[in-house]
């Protein structure tokens, strides 16, 4: 006799295995807990059409809503809004602060005062009136401002192109002759009686200063038209007087 299950006697093996099963394998309370949750899902009834065309324009609505609530829990969204603002709020600041920013950069790009500048120069050294002025002119709206920046250095006695002067031939006499630094006197724009008093100073001790500077340079007198050649040319590129060259290396050859 052949058997032949039908689907009803399956529904009730399948059942019977699974309750089997749960008796097994499962504790009394998940047991309890599992019928529970299939007579509550048997028992509620299914979602009418209406409803569920209700929630999903509620769902349509929530992007808007949740993205205010996402502003103000300080999201992606807010932190850019946030920085675009900000941005603004900077730009329109900084237009309304212009005039005043250009004139503090004015302020900064100048700097010290003229008289501060200059007084740093003649801290540093001795400075003609002549050379001073040209400094200066650079940070001058005027040369009329530089003038009477000048003019209050040498009351207060800050400024003296006679104490230039005499720095001056101090610091080249030792290595230069007299024309050299009456040349450089005058480039300075020092008064030309000063220089002549100077230039006659520089020439009662020239053979002294060119005597040692040739010592310095050359081992001996020059014994050839070659060497007498190159040692007259030093010291005449120093400024030495040729008088005072030829005391120094000697006649040389007249032809």
């Amino acid at each position: 006799m052949s058997w032949k299950s039908t689907p009803a006697s399956a529904d009730r093996l399948r059942a019977k295995l699974d309750d089997e099963f749960e008796t097994v394998a499962k504790p009394q309370g998940l047991r309890r807990s599992s019928d529970a949750r299939r007579a509550q899902e048997a028992a509620e009834p299914a979602p009418d059409k209406d409803q569920w065309q209700r929630s999903s324009e509620q769902r349509a609505s929530q992007p808007r809503a949740s993205g205010q609530r996402g502003a103000a829990r300080g999201g992606p969204r807010s932190a850019r809004q946030s920085e675009s603002e900000s941005d603004a709020g900077f730009e329109t600041a900084s237009v309304g602060s212009d005039d005043a920013a250009a004139d503090d950069g004015k302020q900064a790009r100048r700097g010290p005062s003229l008289k501060m500048r200059a007084v740093g120069y003649l801290s540093r050294r001795e400075h003609a009136r002549e050379e001073l002025a040209r400094k200066l002119a650079a940070y001058a709206e005027d040369a009329d401002e530089v003038e009477s920046v000048l003019d209050a250095l040498e009351k207060e006695g800050w400024l003296s192109t006679e104490r230039f002067a005499q720095s001056l031939v101090h610091r080249r006499a030792s290595r230069q002759g007299a024309a050299r630094i009456v040349q450089e006197l005058r480039q300075h724009g020092v008064d030309d009686t000063q220089v002549a008093e100077l230039r006659e100073q520089l020439r009662a001790t020239e053979y002294d200063r060119a005597l040692e500077v040739w010592k310095k340079r050359f081992d001996a007198k020059p014994q050839d038209r070659t060497v007498y050649a190159k040692q007259a040319r030093f010291l005449a590129s120093r400024g030495f007087a040729h008088d005072v060259i030829r005391r120094i290396l000697g006649e040389g050859d007249e032809d």
